[in-house]
């Protein structure tokens, strides 16, 4: 009886021994199937087992997704640590009015677009910007070559000319550096302070010229600047930008400002076109034997296009 009870008690525990070692090795092979893609990732916190009920685990919890950064109207170029850089060439032809006058004696005048554009032998407009982080630097670059060629009546000797050429260069460059202030989701605001150069040059040329009257006149200055620069997103594609600044204060000229206001949309994600108005003003006086004055205006819609190249 004793020797049964043995035989059946090594039977049970041969059977138990058969029916783990199969559990073991079907738990491993239903491990080693599992996909990569079913791996959960060690930043979610799984659910916790009900070990003591033997009933089934609960869900890995899934990761919550973070929210988008950028995208809109404004770009967030200011989040990381990399330059990034654009260029904005532009169309400007202003309207042109003021007064001009040397040794006290003063004369208003008025040019119109249609003028600077009859009589425009090269143009050159455009503005260059880079930034990395808050810290931002912009370049805007102007340069107009006018010119006109008259006929003349014939003179007596010895002043025979049959033409007069006239040529006029307008140059003004305007470098500036600053730093963001509020970068929010709808809208930017930048502080900024440079210099403002100007150049104006004519030329007056006679042909032919025996007396070898020819006339060359130019003025040039610097102005100190502050200003700033608001852009405000109107919806994903479309931002508005208004922009200005002030200077001189009798360093080159006696007072300058100019007022800026643009309604770019976003094309693609690295273009934008933009329209708006322009004004700009200065008052520079010069005093000494050529008591030089200057007070003129420019003002006019502008056109461009904001390539983001990095």
């Amino acid at each position: 009886m004793k020797i049964r009870h043995a035989i059946l008690a090594s039977g049970c525990l041969v059977l138990v021994c058969a029916s783990l070692s199969q559990a073991q090795q079907k738990g491993q092979i239903n491990a080693s199937v599992i996909p990569d893609a079913e791996v959960i990732s060690p930043d979610v916190i799984p659910a916790p087992t009900l070990a003591i009920t033997g009933e089934p685990s609960a869900a890995p919890a899934a990761p919550v997704p973070s929210p988008p950064q950028g995208g809109g109207a404004i770009d967030r170029t200011s989040q990381d640590d990399t330059w990034h850089l654009s260029v904005s060439p532009y169309l400007w032809l202003p309207w042109i009015h003021g007064t001009v006058g040397a040794l006290g004696d003063n004369a208003g005048f008025s040019v119109t677009p249609s003028d600077l554009l009859s009589h425009a032998r090269f143009g050159l407009l455009g503005a260059v910007e880079a930034r990395r982080n808050r810290l931002l630097t912009t370049v805007d670059l102007l340069y107009m070559r006018l010119g006109d060629d008259k006929a003349l009546p014939v003179l007596p000797p010895p002043l025979i000319a049959t033409s007069a050429n006239l040529t006029a260069n307008i140059f003004i460059l305007t470098p500036k550096v600053g730093i963001r202030l509020i970068n929010s989701k709808k809208i930017a605001v930048d502080f900024l302070t440079g210099i403002r150069y100007w150049y104006f040059g004519e030329s007056l040329n006679f042909s032919p010229s025996t007396l070898n009257l020819n006339f060359s006149k130019s003025q040039n200055w610097v102005d100190p600047l502050v200003g700033g620069r608001i852009e405000a997103a109107l919806s994903q594609k479309t931002v508005f930008t208004v922009a200005g600044d002030v200077g001189g204060w009798g360093t080159g000229s006696q007072l300058e400002y100019q007022v800026v206001g643009l309604l770019g949309y976003k094309l693609k994600p690295n273009m934008t076109l933009q329209g708006g108005y322009r004004y700009l003003y200065f008052d520079y006086q010069k005093g000494g034997p050529a008591a030089v004055t200057t007070n003129l205006a420019l003002s006019g819609i502008v056109l461009g296009v904001t390539l983001n190249l990095k």
